[in-house]
């Protein structure tokens, strides 16, 4: 089922949350919609769902206009980050309600809540109660309660921000393969962007209410349309140096370096991600001299964290790299690895 979002703008009061979000989600697609906190995401999701009314733009499930439709009608099912399961059911009386409301037959009620039971992998845990279950098997509930309605869209929340972090990384590959193999359309809300970039066919995101690049992870790391859009994507982010644009030569505190974009500008940003850099020698030409503030060994890799003219630098090197704090080093950066943004306006340079 496709969902399209056509201008959808919502307002409480004087206070604008979302401009003229437009959106179309093809059918089987897992769209991401990732931003920071209140940045319109989750309200978004809640106009879809139809748990917040639409101040102005208009919202098609499936070539249907259900902006004025009651959530019951929409043919979706959301996942809340709070799981809520009814403590006083056990997962099999859980993952069967939507279809106790509906009024199915015994026989299949039984049979469709086993074989969901065995796709999120809880066929052994189905006699008993929330309070008995993990975080994980408690979310892998509320995933199999969506999934038995067999609806047309999936609308998620934060699923996995209650887990840890080895629990969420285990729960993105379960949701990867859970949706990629019932090609159901989802809507996922994260502000965490690992989720993002390991999720979505296509992640659309959002600042301040309003939407600042909607493309493919690959492309919004790669090629990010402005400035908030660089630093939200990646981990660890990428780094940033303020200073002047001359011909093409990038000019700061820190030293000069080639761009390539080959024009004369006043005041811009320099990016340049962690692992698209290297140490050099102090006075390699085309490099921006700073000092070793920290090393991080992070497992198959180091970390190592530079202060360029007050600025701090991030450089990911192999990880048998050794250094003193307070080395005086280089930092190169090849020419088509950079960025470069307007200071005041944050939009890209081209």
């Amino acid at each position: 089922m496709t969902v399209v979002l056509d201008r959808i703008s919502k307002s409480f009061g004087a206070m604008t949350v979302l401009h003229e979000l437009s959106l179309s989600v093809q059918a089987g697609e897992f769209m991401v919609l990732l931003g920071p906190s209140g940045c319109g995401k989750t309200t978004a999701l809640r106009m879809i769902a139809g748990l917040e009314t639409v101040t102005s733009g208009r919202i098609e499930i499936d070539g249907r206009d259900v902006t004025e439709v009651a959530p019951k009608n929409r043919d979706i099912a959301m996942v809340f980050q709070s799981y809520a399961l009814y403590p006083h059911m056990t997962v099999a009386e859980n993952i069967a309600y939507p279809l106790v409301i509906r009024r199915t037959g015994r026989s299949d009620i039984d049979r469709q809540v086993r074989d969901v039971a065995a796709q999120v992998q809880l066929d052994s845990y189905l006699d008993r109660y929330p309070r008995q279950l993990s975080g994980g098997q408690r979310q892998r509930v509320a995933l199999a309660r969506a999934i038995i309605r067999r609806p047309a869209v999936f609308l998620m929340d934060e699923p996995l921000s209650n887990l840890d972090a080895k629990l969420r990384g285990h729960m993105r590959a379960e949701l990867k393969h859970m949706q990629h193999a019932l090609g159901i359309t989802t809507i996922y809300v994260t502000h965490d962007q690992v989720e993002a970039m390991t999720l979505a066919h296509r992640v659309a995101v959002l600042n301040k209410g309003r939407p600042q690049q909607i493309d493919t992870p690959r492309q919004i790391y790669e090629d990010p349309a402005n400035l908030f859009v660089a630093g939200f994507i990646g981990s660890p982010p990428m780094n940033f140096v303020d200073g002047d644009l001359m011909d093409g030569l990038f000019q700061s505190v820190g030293g000069r370096l080639p761009t390539s974009v080959r024009s004369s500008h006043g005041k811009v940003v320099l990016g340049f991600r962690p692992e698209d850099c290297r140490i050099a020698a102090p006075d390699e030409a085309g490099s921006l001299r700073g000092s070793i503030y920290s090393i991080e060994l992070i497992g198959d890799h180091v970390l190592v964290t530079c202060r360029v003219g007050g600025q701090s630098i991030t450089i990911k090197v192999e990880k048998n790299f050794s250094a003193d704090i307070g080395a005086e080093i280089g930092i190169a950066v090849a020419a088509e690895r950079t960025y470069l943004f307007e200071a005041e306006s944050g939009q890209r340079l081209r």
